[in-house]
């Protein structure tokens, strides 16, 4: 049977692709297709004629032999592009911990050069070519997943030349200067170069992000969702975009069969049903074997009374779902809810999940300060982590900020913006939905997102403070200021004074992977209260262990081992705080009154 469906996926690839030339077998254009479009092309190709098994098992050197010679081409020419004014050396600068060496590079007529630089991960040896006034364009980083992109350097061939670089693909191509203390990755621009020699100082240097050998990635690449979709509407998901009193989010994912869909909602109890349509979108992930296409929904529903307990029912469903119901936001100043450090997909914070959710039902809403997955383009991990909670979800709206991994490697948090709605109040240079910000009650949140620049977001933060007239203030976001292992001192300098100024109560955080809660502080230093200084949380939902952690003078609490979750209530001018661990014990608490 399986032999028989795979002749048939082959014979029908056969007839399309035999239909396709005699359609444009007259036709005679030089083939200007992107690597994107090839690799998309094979992609779906090798769906038609390969097994999963066979697709699992690719290695290298059979996804090379994939290619025909003018695709080959194409991924040898169109990964990196850029206009030369001038006769130009091109460097490339790839790490000697490649295992293998791009075949372009000596097609291309490369040559290895005994000129080498480092950064503290690894060294790069340099390959070089002389290239006339012109266009130069250069190949893929490899069909694996390699972890360090190779790098580029310029330098004109006569020093008096005045060299000029356009027409860059991808656009927006930073320009920087290769010497000691240069950054080469976008998402690490901590890691710097050591030991460039004189001949190559000074030249232009063409800096990248880590991710982009994935554009090409086919080696050991295929996975699967074992929660793939279907005509069923799962993955079902509570936010909000708006004001969490009067409106509410409603989000789910079906298969591509599915092309509409709308919300019904009442008054719990009541008969009168009112309705809203979702907007639609498709979402893909080339690699995913077994569900590459899915289509998600987002009902925005508005003009709701305050509150209010309503329930609601997702079509093409016909029956409503008990356990589909929400509450909007009441008049008064009491609520609580939970915030988790790390969770990275795992089945453990999945357990802790649930059983908070028991424990605490008065919850109002959960949050989560980043790393929710450890690869964010890994569709399949979402699918976990949203597999997990599914009924907690559904019935409390989870509102989080992006952590270094959920903006995967320089590659951006696209995939994380595909899965929520939320509010469109970024600060300009700045993603929406990635940093954003809501008034719960009487509690403003700044969610923001440190893997974005810095500075862009200073400005957008003070203004958010300067214009709030809620009682408490909580800033929530993956990198910690304050920390043994790795302090922010970008952090420090830029935001932690507008957090002094605007006296923001309490910071949480994660990343670092333990649990650390500071007395309070004000301009890097211990106060005598709460009233002058601001409480830095890190926290941890997923088990963990650190060994040798140094001195932290500022810190009140720590624990290098174990799996966390915090809770709050808010009463008016009362602010509870209790971290509890993964048996619910309580391992640290204090109040807030003003």
């Amino acid at each position: 049977m399986i032999q028989n469906k795979r002749l048939f996926k082959t014979l029908i690839f056969i007839i399309l692709t035999g239909f396709m030339v005699i359609q444009f077998s007259c036709i005679t254009t030089p083939d200007n297709r992107s690597v994107k479009q090839v690799m998309d092309s094979k992609v779906t190709e090798l769906y038609a004629t390969k097994s999963e098994e066979e697709l699992a098992a690719l290695t290298y050197e059979k996804a090379k032999a994939l290619f025909p010679p003018e695709e080959l081409s194409i991924l040898a020419t169109r990964h990196w592009m850029f206009d030369v004014n001038v006769p130009v050396t091109v460097s490339i600068f790839r790490s000697k911990k490649q295992e293998i060496v791009p075949w372009w590079l000596v097609v291309n007529g490369f040559t290895k050069t005994p000129l080498s630089v480092k950064n503290e991960m690894t060294e790069y040896e340099v390959w070089q070519k002389a290239f006339p006034a012109g266009h130069v364009g250069l190949g893929i980083n490899g069909f694996e997943n390699y972890g360090l992109h190779y790098f580029v350097a310029i330098q004109p061939q006569k020093k008096d030349d005045q060299l000029t670089l356009t027409n860059f693909f991808p656009e927006n191509q930073f320009v920087g200067v290769l010497q000691d203390g240069a950054f080469i990755y976008h998402d690490w621009d901590e890691l710097v170069l050591t030991n460039v020699t004189e001949e190559l100082k000074g030249a232009q240097l063409l800096t990248t992000v880590r991710g982009r050998g994935t554009e090409s990635h086919l080696a050991n690449a295929f996975r699967i969702t074992e929660h793939p979709s279907s005509k069923h509407p799962d993955q079902v998901m509570l936010t909000w975009s708006s004001d969490p009193a009067t409106t509410a989010d409603i989000q789910w994912r079906t298969d591509t069969t599915i092309n509409t869909g709308k919300v019904s909602y009442r008054k719990k109890g009541d008969s009168v049903v009112r309705f809203a349509e979702a907007n639609k979108f498709r979402m893909e992930d080339r690699l995913l074997m077994n569900d590459r296409f899915i289509n998600r929904f987002t009902a925005k529903i508005k003009r709701l009374e305050p509150g209010t307990v309503y329930e609601y029912q997702i079509s093409p469903d016909s029956a409503w779902n008990q356990e589909y119901t929400f509450s909007t936001a009441a008049a008064d100043d009491a609520f609580s809810f939970v915030w988790f450090g790390d969770t990275h997909y795992s089945p453990k914070f999945g357990e802790l999940f649930n059983r908070v959710d028991s424990i605490h039902p008065d919850v109002a809403f959960y949050t989560i300060a980043g790393d929710l997955v450890s690869d964010g383009l890994y569709r399949n991990q979402w699918d976990d982590l949203f597999h997990y909670p599914e009924n907690v979800i559904s019935r409390r709206p989870l509102m989080c900020v992006p952590g270094n991994h959920d903006n995967r490697a320089g590659l951006g948090a696209m995939m994380y913006r595909e899965m929520f709605s939320y509010p469109e109040n970024a600060p300009a240079g700045v993603p929406m939905e990635q940093t954003y910000s809501f008034t719960y009650k009487n509690t403003l949140f700044l969610m923001i997102d440190p893997t974005s620049p810095i500075d862009a977001q200073t400005g957008w933060i003070e203004e958010q403070l300067k214009n709030s007239t809620a009682t408490w203030k909580i800033a929530v976001f993956h990198f910690p200021p304050y920390n043994y292992e790795e302090p922010y001192f970008n952090i420090q300098k830029t935001w932690v004074p507008l957090f002094d100024k605007y006296h923001v109560d309490m910071v949480f955080s994660g990343h670092i992977h333990y649990y650390m809660r500071s007395k309070p502080m004000n301009g890097g230093v211990v106060t005598d209260s709460f009233k002058n200084g601001t409480v830095y949380v890190i926290s941890i939902a997923i088990p963990s262990h650190h060994e040798n952690i140094t001195d932290e003078p500022y810190a009140e609490v720590r624990y290098g081992e174990g799996q966390f979750y915090q809770y709050l209530t808010v009463e008016g001018n009362k602010l509870t705080f209790t971290t509890f661990d993964s048996e619910n014990k309580v391992a640290d608490s204090f109040t807030i009154k003003k």
